[in-house]
């Protein structure tokens, strides 16, 4: 819909407002502001002429608006614009970058009070100022105006930019270069365009309810996942871009294999269940999320707070802890947890946990691809292509020992097939080759890994990614003369190949305009609502606790949690011992940056120094 109330602030002589008003139909309503008095402009005939103008049009024009101070300007019942536009913004005379960058912050913190829920602000800036890499040559980012960074102070994030172009608004002549009479050079200007962005929450981790043998425990969500439970992402009406790549990939394997899409949920592990990973990949387990579920037999709405979703279907329980066992608990607290009505279970690292249920199954039935799909949840470092949470795709199939080379050859060719064909139509114009494909049969010598190489996932990323696996045989799984195989795909990486999504984050998003990118069925390439958000870089370095021992990875997972998921990146700089008392210390360097909010500098700040608290505490180390 077309914007239907304008705002213009910093209106030097008026000639963008009546250049404007002039392109605008009657439905549109502008109100024009500068800072100066009507005195201050008598002597000006250009700015008088404008003026006349937007009389004759019947715009509304104020005088001594502070664009600073906008709440101050306006009524409530005058507020709410749909677009607000603010060009060349400047402190006048020759101020620094400090005091443009103090103008813009405050700017901004004052439009969130005056705009629309839905509307845009409009920031034009000559070359090099904003300090993004749409700017042509770009300025280091200290000698800029770091316009997302004073945006995010006011909520803000820059969905769009684009050239600002004078000949879009005949008769404008800008105005005002170090507060004289003379025009800003546009040549190379930007337009910049800002949308609201989503708060950061700081709500504390949901508590849900599941039932187990009969009796119902609760738990709380971990705190690296949270927002990441019971979002229904692969359930129709769904036009998520992982369960569009599901769909298509069960129908692509279908043309070749009957298929058997399994309904019913896998809730558990059953005992002795878990051969089908420990024969192959015992790091899926040991990078699980344990948690202790508490018998609770309260009111499930007030345990939920709004969330009644029964938990089973995310959960894998270990009835023998002797046969698997957190490894991060000691037996004995066990029995003594579980003594109290608590057990120990994990939320399920892969599909593969639920590959015995299915072959056992009474209506499992040889030849046919028996498909599941779900969310699965995993503890992993912090880096570009790896994620806690994800969506997987588990194909099994049974037949005949004699079978076997023609059946994997046949599933192979054809899931090849499909993958490059979907990968190379996906692409760009303009972009480089397409990705390749290719089985890396691994030395176990029961399974293949997939690989996707692209060479444009940049310099910091892996040129390969491992999409899936195809597992050939699992001692374990026993089923009469049968053999199987499986396959697991994970969605989510899938998702972001063939769509052009950079930020496994970005599929997680409680932003509604993500998903506006996508029509159930189609696929064109995402377009990113939240452009160039801004990185910042804090250090941090602790004194090791000889005797507790120092896990990176839980090092990385309380990161996690802590900056909910805006550190994007933790780097290992040194590690010092004092000569003296040999204690160790480690330095790491870690980046914050969202890809879907505002992220202002000073919530970094709080965020590092809750971080310095929370490894002292659980990683029993010293900050230093």
């Amino acid at each position: 819909m077309a914007p239907r109330r304008l705002l213009l602030v910093g209106e030097g002589n008026f000639s963008f407002a009546a250049a404007l008003s002039e392109t605008l139909d009657d439905s549109t309503s502008v109100t024009a502001t500068c800072l100066q008095r009507p005195a201050d402009l008598a002597g000006d005939p250009v700015a008088q002429e404008n003026l006349q103008r937007l009389r004759e049009r019947g715009t509304e024009v104020r005088f001594g608006v502070d664009c600073t101070q906008l709440a101050d300007a306006f009524e409530l019942h005058h507020r709410e614009f749909d677009r607000i536009y603010f060009n060349f913004p400047h402190c006048g005379r020759k101020a620094g970058v400090a005091k443009n960058r103090e103008l813009l912050a405050k700017f901004f913190q004052s439009c969130k009070d005056v705009l629309a829920p839905e509307g845009e602000v409009y920031v034009a800036l000559c070359r090099g100022q904003g300090g993004t890499p749409a700017d042509k040559p770009t300025r280091e980012w200290h000698n800029s105006w770091q316009v997302v960074a004073m945006a995010a102070l006011g909520g803000f994030i820059l969905s769009d930019v684009h050239p600002f172009s004078c000949e879009a608004v005949p008769g404008y002549k800008c105005t005002g270069y170090r507060s004289q009479d003379k025009s800003f050079h546009v040549e190379g200007a930007l337009n910049h365009i800002f949308t609201r962005s989503l708060p950061f929450e700081d709500s504390q981790p949901r508590i849900f309810r599941t039932k187990v043998g009969g009796r119902w425990f609760s738990f709380p969500e971990p705190e690296a996942l949270v927002g990441k439970l019971n979002r229904g992402f692969l359930e129709a009406p769904s036009c998520h871009p992982v369960r569009t790549i599901n769909e298509k990939l069960i129908a692509e394997l279908g043309k070749v294999f009957p298929l058997k899409r399994l309904k019913r949920p896998f809730p558990l592990l059953p005992q002795g269940s878990t051969s089908a990973l420990t024969s192959w990949n015992c790091d899926i387990l040991s990078a699980a999320f344990w948690i202790s579920l508490r018998e609770d037999d309260s009111n499930s709405e007030s345990l939920t707070d709004g969330t009644t979703q029964d938990m089973e279907d995310f959960l894998a329980l270990f009835s023998e802890l002797s046969l698997l066992k957190d490894p991060g608990s000691d037996s004995k607290e066990e029995a003594h947890e579980e003594s109290y009505g608590q057990t120990t279970v994990c939320l399920r690292p892969s599909l593969l946990v639920h590959v015995q249920a299915v072959i056992q199954a009474p209506d499992f039935v040889p030849g046919y691809l028996h498909i599941l799909s779900g969310p699965v949840f995993r503890k992993c470092r912090i880096l570009p292509f790896t994620m806690p949470a994800f969506h997987e795709t588990l194909f099994v199939i049974g037949f005949n020992k004699n079978l076997k080379d023609g059946c994997l050859q046949s599933l192979l060719e054809h899931l090849k097939g499909f993958l490059d064909s979907l990968l190379t139509h996906t692409l760009l114009e303009g972009s480089q080759p397409s990705s390749s494909v290719e089985f890396v049969f691994q030395p176990n010598g029961k399974e293949y890994i997939i690989n996707v190489k692209r060479p444009n996932f940049g310099p910091d990323c892996a040129k390969a990614l491992i999409i899936g696996s195809v597992v050939t045989s699992a001692t374990g799984i026993m089923h009469k003369d049968q053999c199987f195989m499986f396959v697991s795909m994970n969605l989510d990486l899938l998702a972001m190949l063939v769509w052009g999504i950079s930020d496994w984050r970005m599929l997680w998003t409680f932003d509604h305009r993500f998903l506006k990118n996508f029509v159930s069925g189609s696929i064109e390439p995402f377009k990113s609502y939240c452009l160039y958000p801004p990185c910042y870089v804090h250090d941090i370095s602790f004194w090791l606790d000889e005797k507790k021992g120092f896990d990176e990875l839980e090092f990385h997972m309380v990161a996690r949690a802590v900056s909910r998921d805006t550190v994007i990146s933790i780097q290992f700089l040194s590690r010092f011992q004092h000569p003296k008392t040999q204690q160790v210390s480690l330095c790491y360097r870690l980046t914050y940056q969202t890809c879907d909010k505002a992220l202002p500098q000073q919530q970094v700040s709080s965020m590092q120094s809750q971080l310095r608290k929370e490894i002292q505490q659980r990683l029993h180390v010293i900050p230093r």
